[in-house]
């Protein structure tokens, strides 16, 4: 007999198994635990779950595109990525919509948690995934020189991200002035998303409308030495000194919000567990 560990996480668990990953909801924690699986000879229904050959294309697409930090993937580059992610489905990482957790229409109390899961990381790019509960948000964060691809695999999410409308940022501690770039709920399947290194929404945030897994690439990754991840909140109108206001009035109120850098906001834990779906060769 067989163990298997399952994952608990924003109300949901998930059963890790080679290939195969089950999820319901049972509380609002995170934890460990072992449970017996009982072998089975579906060899066919096993052959679909696991399917590499389209994720495996996307590793070594990443590793032609991707030439570390600085660098900016090219149009035809860009193209080549979002032609293999808008082709992507659940099944090629293992998920499936019929798992409990993105079928659960419960809420979890509290905050729901935010868990990821990494598929593949070096210098240069970063494949993982992000599962979010119902109601469970992605704080304001930007993605300081980086190149960053979004596929939603599963489940409604709204996105709103921003633009910095100057380059040059202002003295510490002051806010800063950005445009709105989407503001809108995405259902899967849809296009990939894409968002550079001072366009195309770089400061943005996730709020789950239902369950959703977000496949993401990072080119480059994140880096605590050089590219640390920023967080922010929207300063509200009655914040702002005159100047301020004048400046959003000016650009249209509907577009432009002054942002403010913030603490690590305490609902932007996540938790990691193991990748356990198809597997690439590096």
């Amino acid at each position: 007999m067989k163990s298997s560990f399952m994952m608990v996480d924003g109300g949901g668990l998930m059963d890790q198994r080679k290939g195969i990953m089950k999820i319901r909801h049972v509380n609002n924690k995170v934890r460990f635990v072992k449970r017996p699986i009982k072998k089975k000879n579906n060899r066919s229904s096993y052959r679909e779950r696991k399917d590499p050959k389209v994720l495996q294309k996307l590793f070594d697409s990443c590793r032609e595109v991707f030439k570390g930090p600085e660098t900016v993937p090219s149009d035809s580059d860009v193209n080549k990525l979002c032609s293999i992610l808008d082709e992507m489905k659940p099944k090629h990482v293992g998920l499936s919509k019929n798992m409990q957790f993105f079928k659960s229409k419960s809420v979890a109390k509290g905050t729901p948690n935010v868990a990821y899961t990494p598929i593949y990381q070096c210098d240069e790019f970063s494949l993982c995934i992000f599962f979010l509960a119902a109601n469970a948000v992605i704080p304001l964060h930007n993605h300081p020189g980086m190149t960053v691809f979004s596929k939603l695999l599963l489940g409604d999410l709204h996105i709103k991200s921003y633009d910095w409308v100057d380059s040059m940022p202002p003295p510490e501690s002051q806010p800063r002035l950005a445009r709105l770039k989407v503001d809108s709920v995405l259902k899967a399947p849809c296009k990939t998303s894409v968002l550079y290194p001072t366009t195309g929404g770089n400061i943005h945030e996730f709020r789950a409308v239902t369950p959703c897994a977000v496949l993401d690439v990072l080119g480059p990754p994140y880096s605590k030495d050089d590219r640390d991840c920023s967080y922010y909140k929207e300063l509200q109108h009655s914040a702002l000194s005159d100047g301020e206001s004048s400046r959003v009035n000016e650009g249209g109120s509907d577009y432009l919000r002054w942002l403010k850098e913030i603490e690590v906001p305490q609902n932007s834990h996540m938790e990691r567990f193991d990748y356990w779906g198809p597997q690439i060769v590096d």
